[in-house]
């Protein structure tokens, strides 16, 4: 009887025992599929993305509204434009010093296109590193580094952008732009459809934080009395 039931003891420690490895074994393999991570790689930014977010692009989401002033002093002569942009509803008003026209962009006639022309002008000088995302669809572009900038001869990295030749205001256009490490632009060229030599080269100066957003507000040529430049500009 005794022997029997010492017996019996050892059967139960012997089940529980196996009971107990087999809890144990079960839970690391619970534990190993719970705790299995998935890494997922960070997708690479095109020079495009990097120009823009350089100079605050991730905050123009909460931009609703944009108002500034272009300015073009020439010599003796001076010319300015105001501008105020609804980003949401797309709602434009310019203003000068003899009119004050508004219209929406979603839905220019002839009647609005000299002026929706000149808008689209005017933001593209206050907001060209945005534009290489907007625009990234029309325009072919390529990136070379290690090239001797137009203007201060230092040597930077170059984007060349080439617009398709159907469709905007100005098809075919060309723009070379001069950047550091930064991706910050420091000088640009213009080349009217494209040609070789350069229609215009200005510096890209004066860059101010408003509301998140990196702006130049003042570009000169170096070989003429020439400066492009904005105030009064308000981003809410």
């Amino acid at each position: 009887m005794i022997y029997l039931l010492e017996n019996l003891q050892k059967m139960k420690k012997l089940i529980l025992l196996s009971i107990l490895v087999s809890s144990v074994f079960t839970g690391c393999k619970t534990d190993q599929k719970k705790t299995k991570v998935v890494v997922a790689e960070d997708k690479e930014l095109t020079v495009l993305e990097k120009i823009a977010n350089a100079n605050g692009f991730e905050n123009w989401k909460d931009v609703e509204r944009i108002k500034f002033t272009f300015n073009v002093d020439r010599e003796n002569e001076h010319f300015e434009r105001t501008w105020l942009w609804e980003t949401g509803s797309n709602d434009v008003t310019m203003m000068t010093r003899q009119d004050t026209i508004s219209y929406n962009r979603k839905s220019v006639d002839s009647t609005m296109t000299a002026t929706d022309g000149g808008f689209v002008n005017d933001k593209f000088w206050l907001l060209a590193p945005y534009q290489l995302v907007w625009d990234q669809k029309s325009f072919t572009h390529k990136h070379t580094e290690n090239v001797e900038a137009p203007i201060s001869k230092a040597t930077m990295h170059k984007l060349t952008t080439v617009y398709n030749n159907e469709g905007g205001y100005t098809p075919g256009d060309a723009y070379d732009y001069y950047f550091g490490d930064d991706y910050i632009i420091k000088e640009w060229v213009y080349r009217k459809e494209n040609q070789s030599e350069p229609n215009m080269i200005t510096t890209w100066e004066d860059y101010k934080n408003l509301n998140g957003l990196h702006i130049s507000m003042m570009h000169k040529r170096p070989d003429a009395d020439f400066s492009l430049y904005f105030s009064g500009v308000e981003v809410k």
